[in-house]
């Protein structure tokens, strides 16, 4: 053993091989970048005529202002208004409501009649809104009443429902409910 001082032992660590990873992974991103750039094909929308009179059917009203107890909110998206169309022969009955008001989600109930049949008045929804972007997921209430419920997503984050229940029909009058509301399921 020596006595005299001595310099520490001096290692270099390079950071070569960690940037060639690193430029490798850039290199990777950029390529994959490119690729998809140049294939991406966008998103193609179908576009849909919208009828405005089903042969044999009911006809659209020019203006659904038997609807504007649900309508007049700010509540409603844009993209969801599409939904207040009734036919021709509509007027308004007493009991419309905001059920839930300022307490959670949006719904609102409206009572209608409409001068025609239930089945109908039924034909007409599906006509008028599936085209305009609706989808049919429920026949029949849980009473056993005639009813048909739609879904769409709303630009605001969250599925809307849109659905006309039948109450009561006499011969060529059919008494129903408008109902629209917010699930409380995001999109």
């Amino acid at each position: 053993m020596s006595d005299q001082p001595r310099a520490p032992l001096t290692t270099t660590t390079s950071i070569l091989p960690a940037a060639a990873v690193l430029g490798l992974a850039v290199l990777m991103l950029v390529v994959f970048m490119v690729i998809n750039v140049a294939s991406n094909q966008g998103v193609t929308a179908t576009p849909s005529t919208i009828p405005v009179v089903v042969v044999g059917g009911l006809t659209k009203s020019p203006s659904a202002a038997v609807l504007n107890y649900c309508r007049h909110t700010s509540e409603i998206p844009s993209n969801i208004s599409d939904a207040f169309v009734v036919p021709t022969g509509t007027s308004t009955q007493k009991g419309a409501t905001i059920p839930n008001a300022g307490a959670g989600s949006f719904d609102c109930l409206e009572p209608v009649v409409t001068r025609a049949s239930s089945g109908s008045l039924l034909a007409f929804y599906t006509s008028q809104l599936e085209p305009r972007g609706w989808s049919l997921f429920s026949h029949g209430a849980s009473n056993g009443a005639p009813q048909e419920l739609f879904q769409k997503a709303g630009n605001d984050g969250f599925y809307w429902v849109a659905g006309v229940t039948i109450t009561s029909t006499t011969k060529n009058v059919t008494y129903w409910t408008f109902r629209i509301y917010q699930n409380s399921e995001t999109v």
